[in-house]
């Protein structure tokens, strides 16, 4: 077999991340080892399968049509290897979830606790991803579950279903000049430097949203990973933050910070459940969607699954 599914996958984590580098560090293997199975694998197609824009890398047509064969060759592989595993472990279903880091800090750990111990021969596999990679990995069958915050709107290409709300806030060193306010608006935030979370994540679209009607900038002084990276550079006086009320309140016990509420539509987040088809969810990811929204069930029309 001259294409084997390595090099498959590394093709996608390139053409999804968009630079060599950050695909040799989220797969754990070396930047001229991924270089050279590419160039294999295009040697092999005969077709170049990438190419370098002043965005970074892209896929050429022949790459995006490789990428949406290669999605279902790699899903396919999982699932055999799935089925064959359960055999030789007992383990009686894979549910694959996407979800942001407010659901994962928050209430999924209660949540998928209360289920394993319901159903110990189901394996959960949870990888965090902002809320727009959420809704496009859950169209495109990468994950078989999804939890995202509400960007307004309908997504395409899947069911969602209400699954919690949180109330965000804004964290400020202690000592800070706003720090004696009640309230906070965006504007207040605008003219200070912030500690924003990754690209594309919820609290930056809405940041950048009002700048922009404002017509102001926003002025990250650093975008980190995680609500203890924010909390831990805000502490340091590097800038504002903002995170789950919840979260705040804890971690303003430990650290030199100050919770402040944020007068803001957008302040109070629905967290919602997203997957592509109810009846078509592995068993296994049905248990899941019913344990944590029994509307959902209601909602499809369907019989309750049973484990076997």
């Amino acid at each position: 077999m001259k294409i084997d599914p390595v090099s498959l996958k590394l093709f996608l984590a390139v053409a999804e991340l968009g630079t060599i580098a950050a695909a040799a560090e989220r797969e754990h293997i070396a930047a001229s080892a991924i270089s050279k199975r590419i160039s294999d694998l295009e040697d092999v197609l005969r077709a170049q399968l990438l190419e370098r824009s002043n965005k970074g890398i892209v896929p050429t047509p022949a790459g995006i049509a490789l990428q949406n064969l290669s999605r279902s060759v790699i899903n396919d592989l999982d699932n055999i290897f799935t089925l064959m595993h359960d055999y030789s472990s007992g383990t009686r279903g894979l549910v694959r979830i996407f979800a942001n880091v407010s659901s994962i800090t928050q209430f999924l750990p209660n949540d998928l606790q209360s289920f394993t111990e319901k159903y110990p021969l189901v394996q959960l596999k949870l990888e965090e991803r902002i809320s727009s990679a959420i809704l496009r990995g859950v169209a495109e069958n990468a994950a078989d579950i999804g939890f995202y915050a509400d960007l307004g709107g309908q997504p395409q290409n899947v069911i969602t279903q209400a699954y919690r709300e949180d109330q965000l806030v804004a964290v400020l060193p202690v000592g800070h000049p706003l720090g004696n306010r009640k309230w906070l608006t965006t504007p207040d935030l605008l003219e200070h430097y912030l500690i924003g979370l990754q690209t594309g994540s919820f609290i930056n679209l809405q940041l950048m949203r009002t700048a922009g009607e404002l017509g102001v900038p926003v002025k990250f002084r650093m975008q980190v990973n995680s609500y203890d990276a924010v909390c831990l550079m805000v502490e340091s006086k590097m800038g504002i933050g903002i995170l789950p009320k919840s979260l705040a309140q804890r971690y303003a016990r430990i650290l030199r910070i100050r919770p402040v509420g944020l007068k803001e539509p957008w302040a109070c987040r629905k967290l919602n459940l997203c997957f592509r088809s109810y009846d078509s969810l592995p068993v296994a990811a049905r248990l899941l969607v019913d344990h944590l929204c029994p509307s959902a069930r209601m909602a499809a029309g369907a019989a309750s699954p049973h484990p076997d």
